[in-house]
């Protein structure tokens, strides 16, 4: 392996929000999925850590406990995930008890019904109130879902919608609904942010999210990234990558000798 190729899999190792969604997990397991995050290859101590560890709302007690000191960021699924269609007063209840619990960081779906039904004032709305809701000191995360927005036009503006609202990072899909993660959805939500930086030069991350599993595929997304946004934008605080196998694959292609 290059020293180009190697240096660019420890970027991405960096930028992974490790994930675990299911539903039916135990706590032990989502302890274990820490351990993971804070040292992914136990025969090689050297390797960075991983961004983030996403869970649940009744998951986000354990993973603080376990991560606290670790510089692994504690990040919650909620308002109502994957759907995001429950009334906004419930979905605001379940982020405040995340944090209160210590998320660290909100993934939380943009309302799709009032944003493709032309109520994008409703929207808009409703992602202001959950950037309140955080606070300034929570990483707000809006997951678009992509796969059902269409057209590399309506990402774009559904990324420009979700950072005037005060999104920190623009997420591609919960991982549930099909396609996720795109080259043409990610260069859409890219090129909104970019835009915005330029008109607002207010910086916000990007996330790609649903059917990443593979080293090549992470790599291609951060030529992407560095591509469109700079090298500026390639580490945990504008770029990241939500997976569950990923790591393995990154792992496993570093254990491989270097050139």
């Amino acid at each position: 392996m290059s020293a180009t190729r190697r240096a660019s899999l420890l970027a991405v190792l960096r930028c992974i929000d490790l994930t675990s969604l299911d539903g039916a997990e135990s706590a032990q397991h989502i302890r274990n999925l820490c351990d993971r995050a804070r040292l992914p290859d136990p025969t090689d101590p050297s390797l960075p850590r991983v961004a983030a560890v996403c869970v649940l709302p009744p998951f986000v007690a354990v993973v603080r406990e376990r991560l606290t000191g670790t510089g692994v960021r504690t990040a919650a699924a909620a308002g109502a995930f994957p759907s995001g269609r429950a009334p906004l007063g419930e979905r605001l209840r379940e982020i405040s008890a995340a944090i209160r619990d210590g998320a660290e960081e909100i993934d939380t779906v943009l309302d799709h019904t009032a944003f493709l039904n032309r109520r994008e004032r409703a929207a808009l709305e409703e992602l202001v109130a959950t950037r309140e809701t955080c606070g300034g000191d929570v990483t707000l995360k809006v997951i678009l879902e992509t796969g059902l927005l269409g057209s590399p036009e309506v990402i774009r503006h559904a990324t420009t919608l979700a950072i005037r609202a005060g999104a920190d990072f623009v997420k591609s899909s919960t991982g549930r609904i099909g396609p996720g993660a795109t080259p043409e959805a990610a260069r859409a939500m890219m090129e909104a942010v970019r835009d915005e930086y330029e008109h607002s030069r207010r910086r916000v991350g990007v996330k790609l999210a649903g059917g990443i599993r593979r080293s090549a595929q992470a790599l291609d997304y951060l030529g992407l990234a560095t591509q469109i946004l700079g090298e500026e934008w390639t580490g945990p605080p504008g770029f990241r990558i939500g997976a569950s196998s990923l790591l393995d694959d990154v792992v496993e292609e570093l254990r491989r000798p270097r050139a």
